[in-house]
């Protein structure tokens, strides 16, 4: 194998990662409903994809569609990461608790954060008396509720969490103090 033919493969494993990357970041932006980036990248995408079929099909042997494929898995790999740092979006996090003075403690705490919290007494299964609270949090700041949880001295709670497109009115959904 010539020095060319290395350097085509690794070019296309790069550039093929790249574009699964971009194809990542589309699909998250459009499930969040955020559209003016994602005209963008898919003609970014769309250029590149041109480009590299062209390649792989004019080549000779399958090492190039070997180097396409790597790339794609790459791809996918780099741009679930990037998600999970981006972590776009708004969550509504509901903490079942069966203490009423651990859930007046952890409400107070997501309060003095700066969220905004409701809290309820509710009944469970077989009719005991649960407490509920609810937060609206931005997806990438739920960490600080699981260290809220922690702090509290509340381990494996019953959560349900339920993605929100968005919220509106006096609801608070990042946080407010920096610690």
């Amino acid at each position: 194998m010539t020095k060319e033919i290395i350097f085509s493969l690794a070019g296309l494993f790069l550039i093929t990662a790249l574009t699964n990357v971009l194809a990542t970041l589309k699909t998250m932006l459009m499930s969040k409903n955020i559209m003016n980036p994602v005209y963008i990248l898919v003609f970014i995408d769309s250029m590149i994809f041109a480009t590299i079929v062209s390649k792989v099909t004019s080549s000779n042997g399958m090492h190039f569609t070997i180097a396409y494929a790597l790339g794609r898995t790459a791809g996918v790999v780099i741009g679930g990461t990037i998600e999970k740092r981006l972590a776009l979006g708004i969550l509504e996090v509901d903490l079942f608790l069966n203490h009423k003075n651990k859930m007046m403690e952890v409400a107070e705490k997501l309060r003095t954060e700066g969220y905004t919290v409701n809290n309820f007494r509710a009944q469970g299964n077989n009719e005991d008396t649960r407490y509920k609270v609810e937060v609206v949090i931005k997806r990438k700041e739920f960490h600080v509720f699981q260290d809220i949880l922690d702090e509290c001295g509340v381990s494996n709670p019953t959560l349900k969490i339920k993605n929100l497109s968005k919220v509106n009115g006096k609801i608070t959904t990042t946080r407010v103090q920096t610690t």
